[in-house]
């Protein structure tokens, strides 16, 4: 499958803090991997599994074209490629129901930029700081929001400068924030993010918000609106109890559930239960399923969780590798 030359869409809120981030390329080593281990013997006969690799400009450095693939406008990512380079990699056709509901981080973001990593108790200069929002969901509904889908967040801030600025970015940027929680006391969440130019990594030291978002700050009018009228909703294991609410609400509304799995968190195996579609970090799939291997922890993924119809690993500079279920048909 050929790279496409897909511009990259300009986002305020930063792309350094999650999964469905990485920059997307293809990976032709591991899937040979993954086409190796799946024999006849080892596929049960109920799951049918297409292995894909994602090129540059599938998804690039936002997590929208996954969410307009899992509303139901493409049944394959090949049919995303084909569109790509049919319409000169333009960004495809918006579904009809274009509301996608995000629950979980969103933060200021404090990025500075090094020439290399430093060592302990050195002192170095910074060759770039911003000061941005960030935050998983953050992050996500700021770049669906930019490629024309109208994203809701629930999550909480707190009345601080910190909490304006995320609130006034999100707002500007066309995310729907009526259904975030401010609270006149305590602090809103903020990462300090070291990008180390050298090596092409980024270190995160996160400060969670407090307090947090409790279960009995949603009402269930609060909740209903929130879900109202979504075609899918995205989650990224944060925010725990709250969150795992609105999981259950959206799955018995029948939503498609796209979860962002960057690391092990508290009560991720109830997320996962309920998920249609997983993006995750590379270290996860194997980190969960305690496989051997990334292709085999792949493929346990898909069939320890039956709701399960996608599960993407990102490999950073290498790109990903997606793992799809597919219909008997």
């Amino acid at each position: 499958m050929a790279s496409l030359s897909h511009s990259s869409i300009c986002c305020t809120f930063n792309s350094y803090s999650s999964p469905l981030h990485d920059a997307i390329a293809s990976s032709c080593c591991l899937s040979s991997r993954l086409r190796s281990i799946l024999c006849p013997q080892f596929v049960h006969r109920s799951l049918l599994l297409r292995i894909r690799t994602l090129t540059k400009g599938m998804i690039k450095r936002d997590s929208s074209r996954v969410m307009m693939l899992t509303m139901g406008r493409y049944s394959t990512t090949a049919d995303v490629v084909q569109h790509d380079q049919m319409e000169g990699a333009t960004v495809p056709p918006l579904p009809q129901n274009r509301i996608v509901v995000g629950c979980g981080s969103v933060s200021v973001d404090y990025l500075a930029s090094v020439e290399e990593f430093p060592q302990p108790d050195e002192k170095i200069r910074s060759t770039d700081l911003k000061v941005q929002g960030g935050g998983n969901v953050g992050n996500a509904c700021t770049a669906a929001a930019k490629l024309g889908l109208k994203p809701r967040i629930i999550s909480k801030v707190a009345n601080d400068v910190a909490g304006r600025l995320i609130l006034d970015e999100l707002d500007s940027d066309g995310v729907d924030t009526s259904h975030i929680i401010v609270s006149e006391t305590g602090t809103s969440p903020f990462t300090y993010v070291i990008v180390d130019r050298q090596m092409n990594t980024r270190t995160c030291i996160h400060s969670p918000g407090s307090p947090p978002l409790h279960p009995h700050e949603l009402s269930s009018t609060a909740l209903d609106a929130a879900l109202s009228g979504a075609s899918i909703a995205y989650f990224d294991g944060r925010l725990f109890d709250t969150a795992l609410i609105v999981a259950k609400e959206a799955a018995q509304r029948h939503l498609p559930i796209l979860l962002d799995a960057e690391r092990i968190r508290e009560g991720m195996d109830e997320f996962l239960v309920l998920a249609n579609y997983v993006v995750c970090s590379s270290k996860f799939p194997q980190a969960w399923t305690k496989a051997s291997s990334l292709p085999e922890a792949l493929l346990e993924m898909l069939f320890q969780l039956p709701q399960l119809k996608f599960v993407i690993a990102t490999l950073g500079a290498s790109g990903c590798v997606m793992l799809e279920k597919a219909s008997a048909g």
